[in-house]
């Protein structure tokens, strides 16, 4: 048997693979002490641990076995992968709406291939039909591949990438934008599209999965249901992100970009709008609406976009006993803005004021926001609050860290001076900062919408 018969195992695996005549793609029983399983060999990362086999199981789900608790095994076959989707034609029709798809990397969506057990990737307008064919029923869809990349890889290059393509084809009259985006940096990517494109006369709706399709509880197609229904059909033309809204598939929820946030880390309805309501529900037939001060769709709206980034910022996550090097270290370095997400209501400890000082007397911005997410900077109350404005560290309200980040990159590149870039900080953009919280705002955290109406029946009069 050649390497590619045991794609990525190493022994004491492959040795107990070659003893026993299992291949790559090979459908198996297999007996591991009182347990059986039978699934589909499938290949090993080459940077996985060394003493599993891995099955593709008929639920859909994988499975690790320890090699050496192997007892025997039967081989049925083989199931060899072809990772190709047929292309089908994508059915246009003359009364939808056209919907562009920006892929970024990654599977926007993907299918199961029952004879292989291989999730097969879908990008092109005939491999979405083919693994989500209700994409048809929604619009006319046009695919752009911009790059292929891990989204951790995500920034000031492909940002403005995207800037430019979202303005490009809302001069040629799209009806709105999906962009298909890993999670991990997603609410990264909403923040900074946010200040890089406003006024915007469509929805652009960023969107990704928390499971791949190959397991039965994938979120995959219906988030992309959603966020091309939302692109098509939505009413509000703001950048926002579409996932999951409870834990169950029974909608949507549509959050603005400059305030959502990943909140868990496999959690099908991780993001979360953080300090405010999300702006809308949306199912497979309707949207629902939770806030009216939305940017209406407007077809006739010409877009101010800017898409400039200057990566001279850094954010520094306050924690007991930090050292004054470092803020002198970033001042050292050339960085010409600090956003500090600070402990409670925005403080750092005593040993970095003076360093905090010296970096806004060298011409640094320094911005504090509170690491707990919820709530306001709230400088004014404590002397320690107060020392460091002083100083010259300057709140921002309720912005989020992530959102404050990518918002003082773009700001450093449009002015020129410390007010001019300290006014436009401190300046509401597509509801970076509002007014107050409000009173449910933090409950929707722990639930859908719905749900906290239950939990509040009988309390509110």
């Amino acid at each position: 048997m050649n390497d590619d018969s045991f794609k990525g195992y190493r022994n004491p695996t492959r040795e107990v693979m070659e003893r026993l005549g299992i291949q790559v793609w090979d459908d198996v029983t297999i007996t591991a002490g009182p347990n059986t399983f039978e699934g589909v060999v499938l290949p090993r990362s080459e940077t996985a641990d060394e003493n599993h086999l891995v099955l593709k199981l008929a639920t859909g789900y994988n499975i690790g076995i320890s090699a050496l608790k192997i007892d025997g095994v039967i081989v049925k076959g083989s199931r060899k992968a072809n990772y190709h989707i047929p292309e089908q034609q994508f059915p246009m029709d003359p009364a939808h709406p056209r919907v562009m798809l920006f892929g970024t990397g990654g599977t926007i969506a993907s299918r199961l291939d029952y004879k292989t057990g291989a999730v097969i990737p879908a990008f092109s307008p005939g491999e979405l039909y083919g693994a989500v064919p209700e994409l048809a029923d929604i619009c006319n869809l046009e695919t752009e591949k911009l790059f292929g990349i891990f989204s951790e890889d995500m920034g000031p290059v492909q940002y403005k990438a995207l800037a430019e393509g979202i303005a490009r084809e809302i001069e040629q009259g799209v009806s709105g934008i999906v962009i298909g985006h890993g999670t991990d940096t997603l609410h990264h990517t909403a923040a900074i599209l946010s200040y890089m494109c406003q006024d915007l006369p469509v929805p652009v709706v960023l969107v990704g999965s928390q499971r791949s399709s190959d397991r039965p509880s994938s979120d995959a197609a219906l988030n992309l249901i959603h966020a091309t229904r939302t692109a098509a059909y939505c009413d509000a033309a703001e950048v926002m992100v579409c996932m999951f809204g409870p834990t169950s598939d029974r909608y949507g929820l549509l959050h603005r970009g400059t305030r959502v946030r990943k909140m868990h880390s496999s959690y099908r309805s991780t993001f979360r709008t953080i300090g405010d309501r999300p702006l809308a529900m949306v199912d497979r037939e309707s949207f629902t609406y939770l806030k009216d001060d939305y940017r209406r769709r407007d077809a006739s709206r010409k877009p101010n976009i800017r898409p400039v980034f200057d990566d001279r910022v850094a954010i520094v996550y306050y924690y007991p006993n930090m050292k004054p090097d470092m803020i002198d270290s970033l001042v050292d370095n050339g960085y010409k803005g600090i956003i500090i997400a600070g402990t409670g209501l925005g403080h750092v400890n005593k040993p970095l004021y003076e360093p905090l000082r010296k970096a806004t007397e060298a011409g640094v911005h320094v911005f504090m926001t509170v690491q707990t997410l919820w709530g306001f900077t709230q400088m004014y109350v404590y002397d320690t609050g107060r020392l460091l404005m002083e100083r010259g560290v300057v709140p921002l309200a309720n912005m989020l860290p992530e959102a404050a980040y990518v918002k003082l990159c773009w700001a450093l590149a449009i002015e020129d001076t410390h007010d001019g870039v300290q006014k436009l900080m401190q300046t509401p953009i597509a509801g970076d900062i509002t007014a107050s919280e409000p009173p449910d705002g933090y409950l929707i955290l722990q639930g859908g919408v719905p749900e906290m109406k239950d939990v509040f029946k009988g309390i509110y009069r």
